[in-house]
């Protein structure tokens, strides 16, 4: 069977190769590079639309796949697997399911906090007792994009362009990537940063001296915007059959322990053990967020997000 993925091939392929030697059924797997993150794959499932190749799309996020729903490109599939996974992760249609997420998390340098509170809101970063000590990555890429969707589906578009108008004044960096912000705190560049949590935990199990921070726990909170990898059925793909057997596969405990031990993916399954340092989706306040709302916010905002950082 075929499967196009855009998660991290560091983290997917050891999944997929697991799959094979469990099921027999071999698998070829095509995944997205780096310089195409999350559209080199979409856009080939698009353009092969009158001629499936694919019999099973992995995103690396939530928003992607209903850009193939709106294409009708995908086939309902209600998994036995999904039966324990919060309902809030997976489509009441069964066109997508979720499974292991990361989440959008501050990153705290210690040693600059000298003593301060942490932030503890990614309000903090508009804040004046902030000024000049945050960072973000460019809203116009990756998961920072579908971070501001998510915000303006829940302040109003307005509000979350004075929020960002408000990052601005206060002088957060804006770096090239998540893992750039990750760089910038370790380093003591900036005293925290907004990223999600493979790269959080990347920078302290490194040593360095930083802290994780959910934000935006406290009762009646905003909670943390969670993203988990979704997977989905495509229509008309020439092995519906292991197609349907690699989902199940994808959505059980045991390719979600794997992925919290090894890319700090935060299982969405009840009771799976994760290592030191990540948390299950049940652990924490998550953000209520519709996603089919947040892709429909994500395409609406572009024009005003490339006026914001200059294009």
């Amino acid at each position: 069977m075929v499967i196009y993925t855009s998660v991290d091939q560091v983290f997917s392929e050891p999944v997929l190769r697991e799959f094979e030697s469990f099921s027999g059924v071999r698998v070829r797997a095509v995944f997205d590079t780096e310089e195409t993150k999350s559209t080199g794959v979409l856009n080939r499932l698009v353009a092969e639309a009158a001629n499936p190749q694919a019999d099973v799309f992995w995103s690396g996020d939530p928003v992607r796949p209903f850009l193939l729903i709106q294409r009708n490109l995908v086939e309902p599939y209600r998994s036995a697997a999904a039966g324990s996974i919060p309902d809030a992760f997976k489509d009441s249609e069964a066109r997508w399911t979720g499974l292991g997420a990361r989440a959008r998390v501050l990153l705290v340098n210690r040693t600059r906090l000298d003593g301060r509170p942490a932030p503890v809101s990614v309000r903090d970063l508009a804040r004046p007792e902030w000024k000049g000590e945050g960072a973000i990555a460019n809203p116009l890429f990756g998961t920072t994009t579908m971070h501001v969707a998510a915000l303006a589906t829940q302040w109003g578009e307005e509000g979350t362009r004075a929020y960002l108008d408000g990052l601005q004044e206060n002088g957060v960096r804006i770096a090239s990537s998540n893992g750039e912000v990750r760089r910038l705190v370790v380093a003591g560049e900036v005293t925290f940063g907004l990223t999600d949590t493979d790269d959080a935990q990347e920078a302290a199990a490194s040593g360095a001296p930083v802290d994780v921070v959910y934000p935006d726990q406290e009762p009646g909170g905003l909670g943390t915007l969670v993203m988990p990898t979704t997977v989905v059925q495509m229509r008309g793909g020439p092995h519906p059959r292991e197609g349907a057997e690699l989902i199940d596969y994808l959505l059980s405990p045991a390719a979600e322990v794997y992925l919290a031990a090894h890319g700090a993916h935060m299982p969405l399954q009840p009771g799976v053990a994760t290592p030191p340092g990540v948390r299950s989706v049940s652990e924490i306040r998550a953000m209520p967020v519709d996603y089919a709302e947040v892709a429909k916010v994500l395409e609406r905002i572009q024009p005003w997000l490339r006026s914001w950082v200059g294009l």
